[in-house]
């Protein structure tokens, strides 16, 4: 089961976070052999993509980072949107990690 974690991004600028992905007993999963992505969308059932994260695997720590461009924040609407983050390994299971709210929050500088 994926963890829930809501994100705050800012329009107009560049975002990155960091997702810690464990094993069954909490260790630190090798994602060597691992891919990585991520997605942001409306609503659950929207066949449109608002966003795609760019991802990146620190295979040993287990850690994926998942970034957004200024650009491609800017074109994102103020408001609440979903998205999720799935690992897949290279046998082909995919498991979903992380999932929730993604708060877009409007900006005054440009």
């Amino acid at each position: 089961m994926a963890i829930i974690a809501n994100l705050f991004i800012d329009q107009g600028t560049d975002f990155t976070v960091a997702v810690d992905v464990s094993d069954a007993t909490g260790e630190a999963l090798n994602l060597s052999g691992y891919s990585s992505a991520g997605q942001i969308r409306k609503t659950y059932g929207s066949s449109t993509i608002s966003a795609t994260f760019a991802t990146s695997n620190e295979n040993a720590t287990g850690k994926v980072t998942l970034s957004l461009t200024d650009t491609q924040t800017s074109s994102l609407e103020p408001g609440r949107y979903v998205y999720d983050m799935n690992i897949t390994s290279a046998g082909g299971i995919t498991t979903r990690v992380v999932e929730g709210q993604a708060i877009v929050t409007p900006g005054v500088t440009r």
